[in-house]
């Protein structure tokens, strides 16, 4: 423990009269130190004990981001109304520890309780070290508030980051797909047309017969061309999304799904209902998870049945595909590109994907996007 005999009264403990200037030049010393959360919260613990007669320790509890705990120094988050901590943050009053040798005590702002001084005496906890700190839990409160709402600022800045990042992997992973899709497919196409077309000019008008040899094949080049072509772009955006929207774009990819592997039962199921339509960036994420997704599933899962759930629910919108083939063997890795574009494309819109399977139990892909507030 760390005392400062300068500063304690006649009795051996500093009361609310010690507060003297050179305390509070300490305290602003503090606050304007260049310094973040949990550096700030050891600053100010440190102090409590420098300045009090009989502590034995001092930890200051700062609650997190969300709301829902306190953060103290190496230790687990406390959940509000677990524990002393907890119970002091959820309430908003003092309360001592059973033992007697120590209390928590609330630090406000307004009605919220944002930290909790958590004190400790070897001994019985004395009245005027409880009085101390209880003071410099007022004085504290600012300096913990502005330290809080500058770890919110840079929280938001990575999220803001991350976000970023993601964005262009995923743009990036789909002009690579299109490139592939361009240079194996349609790019030879219109090559090999054009050799046939050559050919035919140069065999007219002489030879009639082995000029139209050459146009059959041009001619099924053309449609074949054009099918990938059609396909590139729905591969961009799926036209049906923006002529039926989701519902029945899920339901034709279960129908392809069919056509691909016959005599699988795949079924599209949609519940709930949402004042206005789903924004069409959400559509298109919440399509193409499915297409990953229903890919997957015909490409290892060795599935008789599965389902595509779309759930509108109040504030969020989930949707599943599971089915009852042969499961992962082992765990899939987390760099897997099928489901790292599932994640990404999720955690784009604040949502999440999460994938659930067994071996010889099926895998359960589910994913829960958040709804935009009405006046968003």
């Amino acid at each position: 423990m760390i005392a400062d005999e300068g500063l304690r009264g006649p009795s051996g403990a500093m009361g609310l009269e010690g507060l003297s200037s050179d305390l509070l030049r300490r305290i602003i010393a503090v606050a304007c130190a260049d310094r973040e959360l949990p550096g700030l919260a050891d600053e100010l613990a440190a102090l409590v004990l420098r300045s009090a007669a009989a502590l034995a320790f001092c930890d200051v509890y700062v609650l997190d981001e969300e709301g829902r705990a306190m953060v103290g120094p190496g230790r687990p988050p406390v959940p509000l109304g677990s524990g002393v901590v907890g119970r002091v943050a959820a309430r908003g009053r003092s309360r001592q520890h059973a033992d007697g040798r120590g209390a928590a005590l609330p630090v406000r702002m307004g009605r919220q309780t944002i930290a909790v001084i958590d004190i400790r005496s070897a001994g019985p906890l004395r009245p005027a070290d409880t009085a101390l700190a209880e003071a410099l839990a007022g004085l504290f409160a600012p300096v913990l508030s502005s330290g809080r709402r500058l770890r919110t600022a840079q929280e938001r800045e990575l999220s803001a980051e991350r976000f970023a990042e993601q964005a262009v992997t995923v743009q990036e992973a789909e002009r690579a797909r299109l490139v592939r899709e361009i240079h194996d497919g349609l790019a030879q196409r219109l090559a090999s047309l054009g050799f046939h077309l050559s050919a035919a000019d140069a065999l007219l008008p002489d030879h009639p017969h082995q000029a139209h040899q050459q146009i059959v094949p041009a001619r099924e080049l053309c449609d074949l061309a054009a099918a990938e072509t059609r396909a590139a772009i729905a591969g961009l955006r799926p036209p049906v999304l923006d002529d039926l929207g989701l519902p029945a774009a899920l339901a034709t990819l279960a129908r392809e799904a069919r056509g691909r592997q016959p005599g699988l039962d795949i079924a599209v199921t949609v519940t709930g209902e949402v004042d206005t339509p789903l924004p069409d960036h959400m559509q298109t994420a919440l399509y193409r998870i499915a297409q990953e997704a229903v890919g997957n599933l015909l490409a290892h899962a060795e599935a008789a049945c599965a389902d595509i759930v779309l759930e509108h629910e109040p504030g969020r919108v989930t949707l599943t595909v599971s089915d009852d083939g042969v499961g992962f063997v082992r765990a899939p890795h987390p760099d897997s590109y099928g489901l790292r574009n599932m994640a990404e494309r999720a955690e784009l819109l604040g949502g999440r994907t999460t994938v659930t399977s067994r071996p010889a139990d099926g895998t359960v892909i589910r994913t829960v996007l958040p709804l935009p507030s009405p006046c968003g």
